[in-house]
């Protein structure tokens, strides 16, 4: 028996009755000869881990555009926090872990530069819409390992798809994910407006932080384990009434005093307009592009705007402004 056959009977004995179970997936697009170490589900969390666009996250936007310090959250870090908040609930529930961690590094690797300023761009410009969910499955089953994809599992696939709020993820594992991201980006985009002094912990209304808790850490706490204690040995993943409702609302409050914040996002116009000039320059100039997306249009006969939006959705914040100047900013002339 193989170490991978070894962990697959683990799954039967540990896990959930409800959990997804490695030996039961769905499989691939394209059928592969098994590991003898990693379950079907590791492999797909290490491919995601050491793909090109997954490094790129770190120099792509949370909330703050360009922000002068550490601390403040970037697509990474935000990653890497919901994807600790998955595992915690995941584990607590005997769910599979492994699943779970995939679709959470894998759930935002179609994000645009500058967080969802870009995302807003790129839907203005392009005549089919641009949504992030769909482009993060875009780039794991054709975008990566030089247009072959990742060859994923359909379970890490669709939790990828589903993350967003209206999405209807078919694994638990995939709805833990669901719950995370929102717990994971209410919670440290709180602490990065905090840190940016355009707002304080008291601002709260005190009817959510009587229910949720008064800093990020009881929030979390809160949020986990009434996640935790609500969906144990149920075939769903649900929160309380109470506390899902404070949590929305906590949401809706962040929207007015932090997502539509004219400090925090003042630059998000300029980002706008420079994405939309790529865009439309990159129309007009298809030869300029690079080999690799060339190729999807000359050889897989994709649609221009589709992979023109592949190209600048994959940019970090720091090269899309780069190839704004390279373009359009005449350099000065040197003897």
């Amino acid at each position: 028996m193989t170490i991978r056959e070894t962990l697959e009977e683990r799954e039967y004995v540990y896990l959930s009755p409800f959990a997804s179970h490695s030996r039961e997936t769905l499989g691939r697009d394209h059928e592969e000869e098994p590991c003898n170490m990693r379950t079907d589900y590791q492999r797909d969390r290490d491919r995601i881990l050491h793909c090109k666009t997954f490094r790129r996250l770190k120099h792509k936007t949370q909330v703050f555009l360009a922000p002068e310090g550490d601390h403040y959250r970037t697509r990474l870090t935000h990653t890497l926090e919901v994807a600790q908040i998955a595992r915690s609930i995941s584990k607590a529930l005997g769910l599979n872990e492994d699943l779970t961690e995939a679709i959470a590094l894998g759930h935002d690797l179609g994000h645009t530069p500058f967080g969802h300023a870009g995302e807003r761009a790129l839907n203005e410009v392009c005549s089919f819409g641009f949504r992030h969910y769909e482009q993060s499955v875009r780039v794991v089953e054709i975008l990566e390992n030089k247009g072959r994809g990742l060859n994923l599992t359909k379970e890490v696939r669709n939790g990828i798809y589903n993350h967003r709020t209206s999405g209807s993820p078919s694994t638990l594992e995939g709805k833990v994910v669901r719950f995370s991201d929102k717990i994971a980006y209410i919670n440290h985009d709180i602490d990065d407006a905090i840190r940016a002094r355009i707002m304080s912990e008291s601002d709260i209304p005190k009817e959510y932080s009587d229910i949720l808790g008064s800093s990020t850490k009881v929030r979390l706490d809160t949020l986990i384990k009434d996640i935790v204690i609500n969906s144990m040995d149920k075939p769903d993943i649900i929160m309380s009434d109470e506390v899902q409702k404070a949590m929305g609302s906590l949401r809706e409050f962040m929207f007015e005093r932090v997502y539509r914040n004219p400090i925090a996002k003042g630059e998000e116009i300029k980002a706008d307009s420079m994405l939309k000039y790529l865009f439309d320059y990159y129309m007009k100039h298809m030869d300029k592009l690079p080999d690799e997306y060339i190729y999807l249009l000359n050889e897989q006969n994709e649609q221009a705007e589709k992979v023109i939006c592949d190209y600048i959705s994959g940019m970090s914040d720091q090269y899309s402004v780069a190839k704004f100047e390279e373009i359009f900013v005449p350099g000065f002339w040197k003897q």
